[in-house]
């Protein structure tokens, strides 16, 4: 169980802050929030102004020290002890009763000199809670200088991953260099930890993504936009129909991805029962339950012409990534393993890579080109390669012809294969 924590802002019904509303100057709180001006009761207007996060008004910020590099020590005391409330809430010095971690929200928006002191009192209470950071951006140094466990990977895996997998704007090699260069600047442990998300409450969902491939008003294909942008409200052509049979595959071959790479894979609601939608409020929609029964999705935001899509939860790609899951689960080699990516076929959408630890040796091949791809696997004498996973679930159009040390494994369109390389030795 993990919370996720806003320690950066909060709401106006506050206690903290409803005291500052109502007695203004003389509230105990006052110290609390960047108060621009207090209201002047002589008049009929009210003159409270106060530092709203991104200019919100309805979301005041907290403030910092003098120096800058802490919070208050007002709000600073009180989430010391909110964490020691939810972390150990019996206060035995036992955390089993506690949270286990923190998704920490706009942490680069909050000093990092509260964050050591934070971190230390949590590693106190709970020395194996896990901390991920909400970073954007190239999170490195950040992390190093907070203490945290891991960041929400967008900047290192979601990018690269939607640009090769989804928008085909990044070509295979120039993936592998992304996800490569940044994940090896972290130290080890911090990369098998790092939070490995496609779509979350900040963007449109995966499926969604696919559909819409390219219709994006920024300037850079290979990243999200930041929680505007990618809806109708936005893009007049943004399609918020129900994905076909091809964009499933590529979902499917995304999350292949996803489970079979170094890090924490993270899967949003809903996204496993085959829920779409486009960025707020869509991709916040009610879970999808197998149970009950749904009417058809007609409405269009625009007023569009648009064919009615049925919704319901979808039994095939749940089951897809139910197996998925046990598939990294089952495996030592793609949980805790070494990574090297041995294939990039640029011109045709090709991506190889090797995922091995001290007793399995596991290859992955992912094709997002749209013919067959014959991928040629050098082994070593007495070595063979079996098929135990594949993108479609359909593991009869997966071909492999072996002689000798080479083995051509035939992958069809948008689709991939895990290969288990054994030894007769």
């Amino acid at each position: 169980m993990i919370i996720d924590g806003v320690f950066n802002h909060t709401g106006r019904d506050f206690f903290a802050f409803t005291d500052l509303r109502k007695r203004q100057a003389a509230s105990p709180y006052k110290d609390w929030y960047i108060v621009q001006s207090y209201d002047d009761p002589a008049t009929p207007l009210d003159e409270f102004r106060y530092k709203g996060w991104w200019g919100t008004a309805t979301l005041p910020e907290f403030a910092n020290n003098a120096a800058g590099d802490d919070l208050q020590p007002g709000p600073k005391k009180y989430i010391l002890d909110s964490t020691r409330r939810w972390m150990d809430p019996n206060g035995d010095g036992i955390p089993a009763d506690g949270i286990d971690g923190w998704r920490l929200d706009v942490a680069n928006e909050v000093p990092t000199g509260f964050w050591r002191d934070w971190h230390k009192l949590a590693r106190e209470i709970n020395p194996q809670c896990y901390t991920v950071a909400e970073i954007w951006d190239d999170a490195r140094r950040f992390l190093d200088e907070g203490r945290f466990s891991a960041t929400m990977n967008y900047f290192g895996f979601a990018f690269p991953v939607k640009g090769f997998l989804i928008d085909e704007t990044l070509a295979p090699s120039g993936a592998a260099r992304m996800l490569n260069e940044h994940r090896q600047g972290f130290p080890l442990a911090t990369q098998y930890a790092l939070q490995n998300l496609v779509d979350s409450h900040d963007t449109d969902r995966v499926a969604s993504m696919i559909v819409n491939a390219g219709k994006r008003p920024y300037s850079q294909p290979n990243r999200f936009d930041f929680d505007i942008g990618v809806s109708p409200r936005y893009v007049p052509t943004y399609d918020i129909r129900k994905p076909n049979d091809h964009e499933r595959r590529v979902q499917r071959l995304v999350s292949l991805l996803q489970m079979t790479f170094v890090g924490a894979p993270m899967i949003y609601y809903g996204t496993e029962s085959g829920m779409w939608g486009a960025d707020d409020p869509c991709d916040r929609m009610p879970m999808i339950w197998r149970e009950f029964a749904y009417d058809t999705q007609e409405s269009d935001p625009l007023a569009r012409k648009r064919e009615p899509d049925s919704l319901g939860f979808d039994e095939f790609i749940f089951g897809y990534y139910r197996a998925a899951i046990h598939l990294r689960s089952a495996s030592l080699a793609l949980r805790r393993g070494d990574l090297e990516f041995v294939k990039a076929d640029d011109q045709a959408e090709f991506l190889g890579y090797r995922r091995s630890a001290a007793t399995e040796t596991l290859l992955v091949g992912l094709n997002r080109g749209g013919a067959p791809y014959r991928w040629n696997v050098d082994l070593k004498p007495g070595q063979k390669v079996s098929r135990i996973f594949t993108g479609s679930g359909e593991d009869d159009q997966t071909k492999i012809d072996q002689n000798g040390t080479t083995a051509v494994v035939t992958v069809p369109a948008v689709d991939g294969v895990v290969l288990r390389v054994t030894s007769n030795k």
